[in-house]
């Protein structure tokens, strides 16, 4: 059994800790109540304190984002304005573009592991029109494309085809 750490008047970045606060149940480590100098209380595992992973109740990210999009002209000139969310055909642009960590080649379909079934997801008008599994990837891709025709009504670059084949 290894010794605790006594962590209490130490400070880590923005937060100081006040005392031990219970045990993690997923990993048995020690959690440690923080005050930030934000004055928000806060608690943290030990092992991430002490290896520089937490430094503050969450202020310190939110001020260098808040820093890092302040300074960039292309999103401070379109804060605010949601059409920019939407293509000229009122489609969300997230629904259009595949993110980089999409390694299906399909926007909207994926794979669940724990089913070992592919997924089709669609939405439309802020609810899922699409929300359904399948045996195989192409089935799943077919239901997308058609979705996307019944509700977009138009049709995508990439066909079935040429994804799966």
């Amino acid at each position: 059994m290894s010794r605790m750490i006594e962590m209490k008047g130490k400070q880590f970045g923005r937060l100081t800790v006040i005392r031990q606060n219970g045990q993690d149940p997923k990993n048995a480590d020690l959690l440690w109540e923080c005050r930030c100098s934000c004055g928000k209380i806060v608690t943290v595992d030990g092992a991430r304190l002490r290896g520089g992973y937490v430094r503050s109740c969450g202020c310190l990210r939110r001020e260098l984002a808040h820093e890092r999009y302040s300074q960039n002209e292309g999103f401070t000139k379109n804060m605010g304005n949601p059409a920019n969310l939407r293509n000229s055909d009122g489609i969300m642009v997230s629904s259009l573009k595949e993110s980089p960590r999409n390694t299906f080649g399909v926007v909207g379909v994926s794979y669940d592991k724990t089913t070992n079934r592919w997924l089709a997801r669609l939405m439309y008008g802020g609810h899922y029109v699409l929300l359904k599994s399948f045996d195989n990837k192409a089935e799943a891709i077919d239901a997308r494309k058609e979705a996307e025709k019944l509700y977009w009504h138009r049709t995508t670059t990439k066909t079935a085809k040429q994804v799966v084949g």
